[in-house]
């Protein structure tokens, strides 16, 4: 790793640490599902510019942007797929609260 690529890793790994570290504190903190939700989108963000600046740090930068875009599209999936469970939540109870899911039956 040349002299460039470790300060270009001290610096964006400053940024992918507050990515992660809102995410994680989002997730612990709300019980709006939604919020929830918000907090995982940064979180996986977080994770995918750590990959793509480990692979541009070691030289691996085409392989890096595949995986970053492997995971960007499992990413959209999972979402859509949360989001239609927390709207279906939303009909059956009419908040959007995670302590209502807990109330549901069936």
């Amino acid at each position: 790793m040349t002299s460039e690529a470790a300060g270009l890793f001290s610096i964006c790994g400053i940024g992918v640490v507050l990515a992660l570290l809102v995410g994680f504190y989002g997730l612990l903190t709300t019980r709006n599902l939604i919020r929830t939700l918000i907090a995982v989108e940064i979180l996986v963000k977080g994770a995918t510019f750590l990959i793509i600046v480990a692979g541009y740090c070691v030289g691996q930068i085409a392989l890096a942007q595949a995986l970053a875009i492997t995971l960007i599209i499992i990413e959209v999936a999972v979402i859509v797929v949360a989001l239609g469970v927390v709207l279906c939540i939303h009909k059956q109870s009419g908040s959007i609260d995670s302590g209502t899911v807990e109330n549901l039956k069936g």
